[in-house]
């Protein structure tokens, strides 16, 4: 059943379809196609029926929860739940059983009487930007089953572009919302740090931040106005504004100052994705916005990142014995070790660098409003690999280098599809905001959205 949020929750409020009937669709179509992607950890069958049933009879009673109630939804596989047990990806990290307490994202869908209908795939731990785990296997691209779909939340896109499920939830440490968002041609939004909260703390610390996914703009925000709601068990939350952003969307442009790059300074780019990109820039002039062309003050800041991403995967498997470390990715392996080898003096000089990088990055917004870039510098490459070429060496963050630097300054970013290669591979357009600007980024996003017609298509064998 290929519905966006407005219609479906619109023919549940008029009685025309039911909250079941959809549930029931979105099971059979996981049933159906899963086996090809990979995109599920495991269905909550069970579980989501009898959301369904309790959403259906408040509608009829005219009583919805909210304006996701009812509504399929997915959860990452390293997120914690009372109703699931958190596999992390791993051999060594997951849990047998489920968690006494649900985590915010968890607890806000729950109230809001969105139906749960699976646990999509992550790599272990959500360490790099592909998503192939120890436990799992491969996740792939529906566009293209060869290819990945992106990660760490590669799970969550394969779902979303195949209508498994209307509403996702994603994590992203370094592109891993966003990085998805672009491969698989969907709508991926990372949250400005602290708007959605997050308990227990990623071990990734304060470059990981949670956030929807979805096959519009406007699905997105929607979500996203019920995961923002606040949580005191996240000490780094923002304070919770009440913003409905889906009913908040539809503003003109014109007049607001928008910087693109198409390298910011330094990245090499497909020609496709250059051409798609431009061809995006040209779309916003056409909606009035006053588009200047300058590469923003980020420079080379990889190491910046591997200091705070890869302490962090030391820090997660400080503990483990020598024989179970065998049962961890390799990859995972090599960037705590490298990780294991930073100094305190090391450590602090690259919050110091992430400190100044942040304040450059501040100044700059006091010119522009949003900055454009691509989402990824490559569309989808082969599935299974961490890098593109992988004789060459190399680690993700040598490609993903459009993504990183906005969760070291944690500004909101934004990856809406902007087109298609000659081979049929998604485009991604990045559009980030100044600090805690979400409602700046989500109304560029669909002012573009309406203008395309990219959020429409579907893959044509999960038909």
């Amino acid at each position: 059943m290929k519905l966006t949020l407005q219609p479906m929750t619109q023919m549940f409020s008029t009685l025309d379809l039911s909250p079941v009937e959809v549930c029931i669709d979105v099971l059979d179509r996981i049933d159906r196609h899963n086996g090809k992607i990979n995109a599920f950890t495991e269905t909550l069958r069970e579980g989501a029926l009898a959301a369904a049933n309790a959403s259906e009879a408040r509608w009829k009673a005219g009583l919805p929860l909210s304006r996701i109630d009812g509504v399929p939804c997915t959860v990452k596989d390293l997120l914690l739940s009372t109703r699931w047990a958190a596999k992390y990806g791993s051999l060594m990290f997951g849990s047998e059983s489920v968690a006494a307490f649900d985590a915010p994202v968890v607890a806000r869908l729950k109230e809001a009487g969105a139906v749960i209908v699976g646990v999509t795939t992550s790599p272990e731990m959500g360490w790099k930007a592909v998503t192939d785990s120890p436990r799992f296997g491969v996740t792939r691209n529906p566009w293209d089953l060869s290819r990945t779909p992106g990660g760490s939340s590669g799970g969550a896109s394969a779902a979303a572009a195949t209508d498994l499920g209307v509403l996702h939830v994603g994590t992203d440490g370094g592109g891993s919302i966003r990085i998805p968002a672009s491969f698989c041609g969907i709508v991926g939004h990372k949250p400005s740090f602290g708007r959605v909260p997050a308990y227990p703390i990623s071990p990734f610390g304060t470059v990981a931040h949670v956030g929807p996914m979805a096959r519009s703009v406007y699905d997105a925000a929607a979500m996203l106005s019920v995961i923002a709601r606040p949580d005191s068990r996240d000490w780094y939350s923002l304070q919770y504004d009440g913003a409905p952003y889906e009913e908040r969307l539809s503003v003109e442009l014109k007049g607001r100052r928008i910087a693109y790059s198409a390298t910011l300074g330094r990245i090499d780019v497909d020609p496709e994705v250059r051409k798609a990109f431009f061809v995006a820039v040209n779309a916003f002039k056409d909606l009035g916005a006053d588009l200047i062309e300058i590469d923003p003050p980020i420079g080379d800041c990889q190491t910046i990142f591997h200091a705070h991403w890869f302490a962090g995967a030391a820090f997660r498997l400080r503990d483990l014995a020598p024989d179970q470390r065998g049962k961890v990715d390799p990859g995972l392996l090599q960037v705590a070790e490298q990780g294991g080898r930073y100094s305190l003096k090391d450590f602090q000089a690259a919050a110091q660098a992430r400190a100044e990088l942040g304040a450059r990055m501040r100044v700059f917004h006091e010119q522009y409003d949003l900055l454009l870039t691509p989402t990824t510098a490559m569309p989808a490459f082969a599935a299974g690999q961490e890098v593109p070429n992988p004789e060459k060496g190399g680690r993700w963050t040598d490609w993903a280098g459009f993504s990183y630097p906005f969760n070291l300054t944690q500004q909101p970013a934004c990856s809406v599809p902007c087109g298609f290669t000659k081979a049929g591979l998604p485009i991604g357009l990045q559009i980030v905001g100044s600090n805690f600007a979400d409602l700046a980024v989500l109304q560029a996003a669909h002012a573009y959205e309406q203008t395309q017609q990219w959020s429409a298509a579907r893959p044509l064998s999960f038909e």
